[in-house]
């Protein structure tokens, strides 16, 4: 299972942006498109005082961070990375 989960849409260029620097760096993710899934909007929503923003990166200790740059990614995951 991926220590990573990334809410996207298929029309944002942050997330695709994102996408392709995680792949770089070789960081294992699922995608999650928000379009396509209520729930999965609701729980963007709930991380993100209502907003639907993304790219919202949740991670697997259940932090989140929003419209992330990879070294942030990075940062949180930490040296295992």
């Amino acid at each position: 299972m991926s220590a990573l989960t990334v809410y996207s849409t298929p029309w944002c260029g942050y997330c695709h942006r994102l996408a392709r620097q995680l792949d770089r760096e070789g960081i294992e993710y699922v995608t999650v498109d928000i379009d396509g899934d209520p729930s999965a909007a609701d729980l963007v929503r709930s991380v993100n005082h209502g907003n639907a923003t993304v790219p919202t990166v949740v991670f697997g200790d259940g932090t989140a961070l929003t419209n992330p740059t990879v070294a942030d990614v990075l940062a949180k995951l930490g040296p295992a990375a």
